[in-house]
Formats: C-alpha cells, structure tokens, sequence
C-alpha cells in the first residue's frame, strides 16, 4: 500500500513521523513523507520518499509575526496571534498537499497542523485518511487545552475552554479550507462536521498523557513514534572526549524556538551552569545559542536525543512535545523551559510525573532561577529514580503498532 504522510511545522512535528514511516515500510508499504524542504535530509535518510511543502518554518518563526508570538507566552493571546501567524501560508499549504497526494498514494495520514486542509485534499482523490496528533487538543474535562497553560479550569470549564480553541482552530483553517474546496470542485462543509468522521491517533505515551474517558471512541492514544535512528552517524571527537573528560555534564537546548537575543539567552545559561557547579553541553538549536569551548563547555550541534540524552545528568530543554518525549525515554530527570503554545502542558506532566521540581518559564529565566532549578534536580534522588521508572515502563510500550491496525483496516477497506 501507498502510504502519503503530511506533517508541517518545527523539527518536533517531523522527526516522529520518519521512526513511524521505517515501520510501516518493514511492514510492506512504500511511505512517503510531505513536509518543509528543511527537513528532506531527514526524511530520505531514513529510506523514505520526500516530497515537499511550502514554508520555511524557521524563518516564519524568527519573523516579526513569530516573535509576537513567543511573546504572547500561552492562553487566549498564544491562539489569536497563532491564527494571525497562519493565515498567510494556509492556502500555499493546502496547495502542497494537493500536489504531494496527485504524485501517487493509496493512504493519507494526516498531523494536527495538516488534518483540516489533508482532509479536503483527500476528498478529492477519493482517498481514506487518518489523524496522527502529537498533542492531546481534542476537547476533554480532564485537563485544560494544552495551549491555554497549565491551570485545571474544573470540568465543565476545561470542557469548554477546549471547544472554544478548537472553534478558533477552525477559524485559522476555515479561508484556506473554502479556497481548497472551491478550487477542488468541492461542495461546502464545515471543517467540524470534517472531523466528526475522522480517526485520530495520539504519538504519547498513556502513561504520561492517559486517554480521557469522555473523548470519542474515534480518538485514541497510541503511545510514542520514536525518531527514525541514524545507523551511520558517529559522534563527533570533540563531544566523545568532553563526555569522557568529567562527570556527566547538563544538557541545554530549546530546539526550535528561536530568541530574540540568543546572546543573552546563552549569557543567562552560561552563569547558571557556574552558580551550579555543573558542566555544560549546549545546543545551538535553531537560535543559535553558543558560548567558548573550554574543559567545562562544549556547544553542539544537532545530536540524537537517544544517544546524547542518556550520557547527562539532566536535560534542560524548552518542553516541546518531542524533547519532552527523549527526555522521558532517556531516564534523565530535567528542568523544562516552557515558553510558548504546549510548553507549559508538558511542563507540568513532567513535575507531575515526578522527573523534574517544576519549570523556569523562559520569560522568568534568569541565571540563579536555573541554577537553583539544576541544583535540586540534581541533589534529589528522587527525580533520576521517578524518570528511571518511567523510562523502563516506556521501553514495554509499541507506539507504532496501533497505527500498523489502523492502516491494515484501512488498506482492507479498500
């Protein structure tokens, strides 16, 4: 079977999707993967097609609509400039996945930032498709929407609360959407009476994020899709005799948030590692974080999670749904850096789960709140045995093989 995945958006909303395309090819199916040309290394290293969407995510979020939204933080203000931010490339986007499916597929498997306008496109070529969430953002009394912070608003407000940000999802979709239609030659519908009928599975771990029990039986939680690994890379000398030169050092990295004023970012991180006496490995990431290299720093680039994360004595990370997921997988307690759109949710599972004492925002970051943050991580043994525990529980979970089902019902319906 032909299989098409399409997902846009930051290196988080990527790399999932290439571990879960190597299985569903070991399975017998070819798999594409549609996503930004930033990323096509990625994908065709993993032994997949690439076939490609517009956008430059990087540079969408480095600009000034970006930055206004890494200021907005989380709640209602994070969801009016998020629509504000796609409006612009929706219609280029939805254009894309049209162009990506007429290339040939038999299956369309959609993400949360691709379901509404994949839908459509799908309709079109008469194909099935299915939902692939990296994030719980279906409405639920148990929780709040993860973009709206971390405070329970009870549940008749978390209920609501999750159907007002859905109504205004659908309102960053909804032109892009009609456009699609119309050029299509499809008749009007409703991007909600869309999702009704629309499977969905959800890449997190039941132990980390349970399924709400008043969520649809069409919405369901599978467990983690790990990154494809990368057989042939080897890491550098630099970083091999850094690790083997002293105790394990902290790792800190924010991944695809861009700052900013990385200088000062990577200023506050560097006295903070000095006030916590701990050595220091920092990423680059794509603000471009850097400092000097001596026997107590090392600035790196792109390394694979699975094998860096488990050699550190803790992750210091921006809690983006990826890096949250490495960081649980890899045993190691952490200190989240939330700042904007899901940060604070995963935040506040981690200190739920007993992995971290609780997250710095970055807006309130400074070189002494990281310090102490570190400090006790690293003095309590309580948060290295929790994230041992959950890290062993993961290692007994199949994320993928929940999709393999869906995609063998979907390929026997055909």
């Amino acid at each position: 079977m032909r299989i098409l995945i399409a997902t846009a958006g930051s290196r988080g909303d990527v790399a999932p999707f290439t571990g879960l395309g190597v299985r569903l090819r070991a399975a017998g199916h070819q798999v594409a993967v549609a996503t930004h040309t930033t990323f096509a290394e990625s994908v065709r290293s993993a032994g997949l097609e690439f076939r490609p969407l517009p956008v430059d995510p990087r540079a969408e979020l480095a600009s000034d609509r970006g930055q206004r939204l890494l200021q907005a933080d989380s709640g209602p203000a994070t969801v009016l400039r998020l629509l504000r931010l796609g409006r612009k490339f929706m219609p280029a986007l939805g254009d894309g996945i049209v162009e990506a499916v007429a290339l040939g597929t038999d299956l369309l498997l959609t993400t949360g930032t691709t379901s509404a306008l994949g839908q459509v496109a799908a309709e079109a070529a008469g194909l099935p498709t299915i939902g692939l969430f990296l994030q719980p953002i279906s409405p639920t009394r148990e929780f709040a929407p993860a973009v709206t912070g971390t405070r329970s608003l009870s549940k008749p407000g978390n209920l609501l609360a999750g159907h007002t940000v859905q109504t205004a999802t659908d309102q960053l979709f909804a032109p892009a959407v009609r456009g699609l239609r119309r050029r299509l030659g499809l008749p009007s519908r409703r991007i909600s009476r869309a999702r009704r009928d629309h499977p969905v599975l959800h890449g997190f771990s039941p132990t980390v994020v349970p399924r709400p029990a008043d969520w649809h039986p069409r919405l369901d939680v599978a467990g983690y899709w790990w990154p494809a690994a990368r057989p042939d890379w080897q890491p550098p000398d630099r970083l091999v005799d850094f690790l083997a030169a002293g105790p394990p050092p902290v790792f800190v990295g924010f991944g695809s948030l861009v700052v900013p004023d990385p200088e000062r970012l990577s200023a506050t991180v560097l006295a903070a590692a000095r006030a916590a006496r701990v050595r220091l490995l920092l990423q680059e990431g794509w603000s471009g974080l850097t400092a000097e290299d001596s026997d107590t720093v090392l600035t790196i680039g792109d390394t694979p999670h699975d094998w860096l994360f488990p050699r550190t004595a803790a992750v210091v990370h921006h809690a983006g749904a990826g890096t949250t997921a490495a960081a649980l997988r890899s045993g190691t307690p952490t200190v989240p850096v939330p700042a904007q759109l899901d940060a604070p949710f995963w935040s506040a599972r981690l200190t739920a789960l007993g992995v971290s004492p609780g997250p710095v925002p970055l807006r309130a970051l400074t070189a002494a709140r990281l310090a102490t943050a570190l400090r006790r991580t690293l003095d309590t043994p309580h948060y290295r045995t929790r994230a041992r525990v959950l890290a062993a529980a993961l290692t007994t979970e199949d994320g993928a093989a929940k999709v393999l089902t869906a995609v063998e019902r979907a390929a026997a319906s055909r």
